[in-house]
């Protein structure tokens, strides 16, 4: 398959290691399937980019797709509540990332490549928003498709790195993809607050809910 990693220069060789702690999914090289999207990213900074185009074959290696059907959204927030730093103050914050992670996390580090969604700007809003308790485990679910962001696929191990195979790099320019990029997640915001606007508390099911019921990722109510 291929895949493209958005960034403000080439990446030849990339290695293991290297990245963030505090990405999505911990140490890792972060890719999307889609082109456009990876041009957005090399220019979120406001200056000009590349696409880097890589093949990659992923037969045999452990892939964890956090979006199966064995698991479910809370899944994914588990592991983005371990490794993102920054999160809203709030009443039950703190208790609920701590009940995620008991309740919920799967440990990214022990497979290959991870596959799930894109916590991007505004998609981090959405879950730190559910977290604090301010919208449902159905809103959060409707807003992770707004903006159409798709799934990253980010190798971990070294047997998915050697995999890895440099195809080549596509500029992206800022004059073109960082307005997309902005106009992406003003409209993602726009639909999410339109979705608030609707929500029905009485009928949904929220972060204390979870809590307090103690739901596993076998309730149908997260599907």
């Amino acid at each position: 398959m291929l895949l493209y990693h958005g960034s403000d220069h080439i990446v030849e060789a990339p290695r293991q290691g290297g990245g963030k702690r505090t990405n999505d999914y911990g140490y890792g090289f972060y890719m999307t399937e889609h082109l456009e999207l990876a041009k957005e990213w090399a220019c979120a900074k406001g200056t000009d980019g590349f696409a880097n185009i890589y093949e990659i074959n992923l037969t045999g290696l452990r892939i964890l797709r956090l979006n199966d059907p064995m698991y479910s959204i809370l899944n994914w927030l588990a592991v983005l509540a371990r490794y993102r730093t920054y999160w809203q103050n709030g009443s039950i914050a703190e208790e609920a990332k701590n009940y995620l992670q008991q309740h919920y996390f799967v440990d990214p580090d022990a497979y290959d490549v991870v596959i799930g969604y894109r916590a991007d700007d505004s998609y981090f809003t959405f879950a730190q928003d559910f977290v604090a308790g301010v919208i449902s485990v159905e809103k959060l679910k409707e807003a992770m498709h707004l903006g159409k962001l798709g799934e990253q696929v980010v190798v971990k191990s070294q047997a998915a790195f050697e995999r890895l195979q440099f195809q080549g790099a596509e500029v992206a320019e800022a004059s073109i993809y960082y307005e997309k990029k902005v106009s992406r997640d003003q409209e993602a915001r726009r639909q999410y607050r339109l979705s608030v606007r609707n929500s029905h508390p009485s009928e949904e099911l929220y972060m204390l809910d979870i809590m307090r019921e103690g739901i596993t990722n076998e309730d149908p109510r997260l599907r």
